[in-house]
């Protein structure tokens, strides 16, 4: 953890170095490429030792794998060898070194990579051999249609900025911010008419940078003071299952796993704010010139600890790997994509079996929770007052069920997970097939709604908030078009 923190606060110097000296109008593509990716590797050699080979051979073998296979069925070999090449990896560092402990974890990054190797394999298969009528508007933007060269590629998944904590981005994005097109925008008015006004600038981060600091300073400051002192283990002290009242043992549920997310906030925000401090992650300018910086944001705390309902958590919690499971897994699964998308969940977080009792727990949850917002919900959305007394009690019920489900993660193995949910009599296990028993599960559509039952991208006001702002935001492509479809940030990028 000491040499995550240090080598992500070099990664931060690093990072405004690189924007200052290494700025693409100063330097050629190529060299920025080289030194992303060999400070990249020299963080990980750092961290890691000699175990950072792995990210080689990992990324190694997948590009050759691209190469030879081809790219009508390279996306399946990709996928199986990445996801198979980071099982392994789990499993030696689980049960050969040292369970439950996160000593020298180099599996970590490598759980980064692979969601690099897998949606890049699937953005060529897509650009370079499906036909575009047959792709969705999501993948028809990420398609990817020039095999990168061995250096782009190397780039793209061990650059500094992303190989310790990610997040993941799309490569196209990468490769914009890397030969400095992300910055030659136009801000388009409504009528279609093009305003130069915030044309050819070079925003800065700095101000992003700053607040993202901010939080991870204080989530820090509370993961060092108050996390220690409400473990999540207390929640299967035989004392405390004894003598504590349901009540009692409920809240403390919720404050437990509420004191546990902090470490996630601090390494994902440090992480964000090392790829603004580079001049990644610019997102555009609103209509009042605004400049946004969350394009690979990871997490929004507030929506996180606020929200009302099971998908609204997850929609705003590792943002970037809940869409990398909606882009390879659920949007491509032919038959139960939620089941598919948990389960893909479950083998790329790890090998812990309390990894796979929250997902199984979880897919429960989601179905449930699903059934009784389309079933009831419209009953108390007329009356504000009304409203405001449902959002309370769906925000209690959320905030329980998503403690209650996680609890076997932060266990890990299987006793202590059983102890907890036995405990609780699987209270909640129960009353979610109760629910599923009792309300018809609506079938989604397909087309726009077709994922939105799990749909891993904004909560359903970020998306109303896009489409307000489709004529209102730059993207990071300066070919963008106001006849693409709204769901696109940038057309194809001319190869």
């Amino acid at each position: 953890q000491v040499n995550f923190v240090v080598c992500q606060l070099f990664a931060l110097l690093a990072a405004i170095w690189f924007r200052t000296y290494l700025h693409s109008s100063k330097t050629s593509p190529f060299i920025r490429h080289v030194v992303a990716t060999l400070l990249g590797l020299y963080l990980a050699l750092f961290c890691f030792g000699w175990y950072a080979l792995h990210f080689v051979i990992q990324s190694g073998i997948s590009y050759y794998i691209m190469i030879i296979i081809g790219v009508e069925n390279m996306h399946k070999y990709c996928f199986v060898f990445a996801l198979g090449y980071l099982t392994v990896c789990q499993i030696t560092r689980v049960y050969i070194f040292d369970y439950g402990q996160y000593s020298a974890d180099f599996s970590g990054p490598m759980m980064i990579i692979t969601q690099k190797i897998t949606s890049l394999a699937f953005e060529i298969h897509d650009g370079m051999f499906r036909k575009n009528e047959d792709l969705t508007p999501s993948q028809r933007c990420l398609a990817v249609r020039r095999m990168p060269s061995l250096l782009e590629y190397l780039s793209y998944n061990c650059n500094f900025m992303g190989i310790l904590a990610g997040p993941l981005c799309s490569y196209k994005d990468y490769i914009t911010f890397i030969e400095g097109r992300s910055y030659h925008l136009q801000q388009s008015e409504a009528n279609g008419k093009e305003d130069a006004k915030y044309e050819q600038t070079d925003p800065s981060p700095n101000i992003a940078v700053a607040q993202k600091l901010l939080i991870c300073g204080l989530s820090l400051f509370f993961h060092m003071t108050i996390t220690k002192t409400l473990p999540v283990e207390y929640n299967i002290d035989d004392n405390f299952r004894a003598t504590a009242s349901w009540p009692v043992r409920f809240f403390y549920l919720y404050v437990s796993l509420m004191a546990a997310r902090p470490k996630y906030y601090f390494a994902w925000t440090l992480a964000d704010a090392i790829n603004n401090a580079a001049g990644f992650g610019f997102r555009g300018y609103d209509k009042n010139g605004v400049t946004h910086w969350d394009l690979i944001s990871n997490l929004r705390i507030q929506q996180i600890e606020f929200s009302t309902s099971f998908k609204m958590f997850l929609d705003n919690w590792n943002i970037q790997t809940a869409l990398w499971l909606k882009r390879v897994c659920y949007e491509r699964a032919t038959f139960s994509p939620t089941i598919q998308t948990f389960i893909l969940s479950a083998i790329w977080h790890g090998v812990y079996p309390g990894y796979y009792l929250t997902f199984l727990t979880g897919i429960l949850m989601t179905l449930a929770a699903r059934a009784i917002r389309n079933n009831i919900r419209h009953y108390f959305v007329e009356s504000p007052a009304v409203k405001l007394c449902y959002d309370m009690i769906t925000w209690m019920a959320t905030q329980v069920a998503i403690s209650y489900t996680v609890v076997p993660f932060v266990l890990l193995s299987v006793k202590p997970s059983f102890t907890f949910y036995s405990s609780c009599y699987f209270c909640l296990h129960i009353a979610s097939i109760l629910v599923l028993l009792v309300f018809p599960l609506k079938r989604t559509q397909k087309g726009s709604k077709k994922h939105e039952s799990i749909q891993p991208v904004w909560s359903k006001k970020l998306e109303e908030e896009n489409l307000l702002q489709k004529n209102n935001y730059s993207t990071t492509n300066n070919s963008f078009s106001q006849k693409q479809e709204i769901t696109c940030r940038y057309q194809a990028l001319k190869q």
